[in-house]
C-alpha cells in the first residue's frame, strides 16, 4: 500500500493544528467543482421559493435572487485565501482579531450556523423522501445521517472526493432539465398562476435569503482551502471559490423560482422529481437521488466545520486538544444537536428556512466584517500562527476592539430585524418591513473594528 493510498484508508490527522508544507495538496482548479457542487441541490432550490411565497414573479424573484448571491458570496469567496496561507481551520485564525479566549464569540455563531443548516437540511430530505416514495422522516434522518458523519470522521480529503464525483454526476441531469425547462417541454396542465403581487419587502426578503445563503458559508471556507499550497495566487481561489459557489446558486434559485411560480412548488425535491418525471419516466428518480445526495454530503461538510470550531472552543479550556477519539465525540455529539430538533419539528420548513438564514446571516455578518477588514486591510495577511496557538501570545487571550466591534454591529443591527412570521424590528417596521439589519451590522462592525484599531495604533506611537 502507497503512503496516499494509506493516507485515503486512513482518518485526517489534522484538526485545528498548522497543516505542515509538506502536507499540502490539491489544485485551485478543484476548488471551483467543490463549492459548485456545495449549492447544486435541491435546498438551494428552495431559496427560488422565498421571493413566490411572496408574491414576487419569476422575473424579480431570480433577479434578487442573482442580486443576492453576487453579493453575498463575495465575503465568502475572500475568506477562502486566508486558508492557503495561513494553513489554518477559518475559525482559529479568529483569534487574531477576538483572541484566544475572545473567540468564543463567532464560534457560538459559526456553530449555530452549522448545526442549524443540519436541522433544516435534515428536515427538507425527510419531507421530500416522505412526499415522493412514503419513506418515514424518522427513519430517514437517522439513516442519512450515518453519511455526513462518516465523511466529518474521515475528514478533509474525503469531503473533497465526495463532493467531486457528485459534481460530474449530478451536472448533466441538472443541464438537461434546465434545458427542458427553457425549451418548453416541462410544464403543468391546466396550472393556474398565483397574481404576482410586486414589493420591495418581498424583493429584499428573497435577496437577503440569497445573500445570506453564501454569506454564511464565509466560517468554514478556508477549512476547504488549507490543505491548498501557500504559493496558491490569491486571485485565483477567490475567483474560483466565487465562481463555484455563485454559478451553482444563481442557477438553482432561478430554478426554484420557476417551480415555483409555474409548478406552485413549495418542496424542492418533490418538485424536481415530477418535474424530471414530466420529462421523461424515471429521469425524476435519478433528479432527486442525486440532489440529495448532494445536500447529504454538504451536511457532512457542516459537521466536519462543526467539529473544527467545537474543537477551537474546547482548546480554550484545555489548550492542546486534539486526537481523534475527540474528534469522532465531537461529531457524534453533533449528529444528536441536529437530529433532536430536526425530529420535532413541526412548522412551516419555508418560513423555518427563511428565518434561519436571516438570524444566521446577522449574527455572521460583524464576524466577517472584523475579520476580513482585519486580514485583507489593517494586516494584510502578515499574522504570527505560532501566537495563534498560545493564550498568553501576542494576541492574548480577549481582543476588547474586535469584541466590542461584533457586538456593536450586532446591536446597531437588531432595530433593522425582519424575521418573517417572528419579530420586526422597530426601524424595519416603520420603512415597511425592509431587512437592512446585515448592511448595518457588516458597516459598523468594520468601521468600529478600524477607528479602533487606529486609535489604540496612535496612543502606542506617542
Amino acid at each position: 500500500m502507497t503512503d496516499r493510498t494509506s493516507e485515503w484508508a486512513s482518518v485526517e490527522t489534522h484538526s485545528i493544528d498548522f497543516v505542515p508544507l509538506s502536507e499540502r495538496h490539491g489544485r485551485v482548479t478543484q476548488q471551483g467543482p467543490f463549492w459548485f457542487l456545495g449549492n447544486f441541490h435541491f435546498f438551494t432550490v428552495s431559496i427560488g421559493f422565498v421571493g413566490p411565497a411572496l408574491g414576487l414573479g419569476f422575473a424579480a424573484a431570480s433577479l434578487a435572487g442573482v442580486l443576492g448571491i453576487l453579493f453575498g458570496t463575495v465575503f465568502m469567496a475572500f475568506h477562502a485565501a486566508q486558508g492557503p496561507e495561513l494553513g489554518l481551520p477559518q475559525m482559529i485564525q479568529s483569534r487574531a482579531q477576538f483572541g484566544y479566549n475572545g473567540v468564543i464569540v463567532p464560534l457560538i455563531a459559526a456553530l449555530c450556523t452549522f448545526v442549524g443548516f443540519n436541522v433544516i437540511d435534515s428536515i427538507v430530505i425527510a419531507a421530500g423522501l416522505k412526499s415522493i416514495w412514503g419513506i418515514d422522516s424518522q427513519v430517514a434522518m437517522f439513516a442519512l445521517a450515518v453519511v455526513p458523519v462518516v465523511l466529518a470522521i474521515w475528514g478533509h480529503d474525503w469531503v473533497h472526493l465526495a463532493f467531486r464525483a457528485l459534481f460530474w454526476l449530478s451536472l448533466p441531469l441538472f443541464a438537461i432539465l434546465t434545458v427542458a425547462i427553457a425549451s418548453g417541454h416541462v410544464a403543468t396542465p391546466h396550472f393556474v398562476p398565483a397574481p404576482v403581487v410586486f414589493t420591495w419587502g418581498a424583493f429584499l426578503a428573497q435577496f437577503v435569503a440569497a445573500a445570506s445563503y453564501n454569506i454564511t458559508y464565509a466560517p468554514y471556507v478556508s477549512d476547504f482551502t488549507r490543505y491548498l499550497p501557500p504559493s496558491t495566487s490569491r486571485r485565483a481561489v477567490i475567483g474560483h471559490v466565487y465562481a463555484g459557489a455563485a454559478l451553482s446558486a444563481i442557477w438553482m434559485i432561478a430554478i426554484g423560482a420557476w417551480l415555483a411560480t409555474h409548478m406552485a412548488a413549495r418542496d424542492g425535491l418533490t418538485a424536481l422529481f415530477v418535474a424530471g418525471n414530466q420529462l421523461a419516466g424515471g429521469f425524476g428518480f435519478w433528479l432527486a437521488i442525486f440532489s440529495a445526495s448532494a445536500l447529504v454530503a454538504t451536511m457532512g461538510m457542516n459537521a466536519y466545520s462543526g467539529m473544527l470550531t467545537v474543537v477551537t472552543g474546547l482548546d480554550i479550556f484545555r489548550p492542546g486538544t486534539s486526537g481523534s477519539w475527540v474528534r469522532i465525540t465531537t461529531i457524534l455529539v453533533l449528529a444528536v444537536l441536529w437530529l433532536v430538533p430536526a425530529l420535532s419539528f413541526g412548522g412551516n420548513a419555508i418560513a423555518g428556512l427563511n428565518a434561519m438564514l436571516v438570524v444566521t446571516l446577522n449574527l455572521l455578518v460583524p464576524w466577517t466584517a472584523v475579520n476580513l477588514v482585519d486580514y485583507f486591510y489593517l494586516s494584510d495577511g502578515h499574522y504570527d500562527i505560532a501566537a495563534m496557538a498560545d493564550p498568553d501570545g501576542r494576541y492574548g487571550r480577549y481582543n476588547a476592539v474586535g469584541i466590542a466591534s461584533y457586538f456593536v454591529g450586532l446591536l446597531a443591527s437588531l432595530p433593522f430585524f425582519d424575521i418573517p412570521d417572528y419579530w420586526v424590528g422597530p426601524i424595519a417596521r416603520r420603512i415597511g418591513d425592509l431587512d437592512f439589519a446585515w448592511l448595518v451590522g457588516l458597516v459598523v462592525a468594520a468601521a468600529v473594528y478600524v477607528s479602533l484599531t487606529r486609535l489604540l495604533a496612535r496612543r502606542a506611537a506617542f
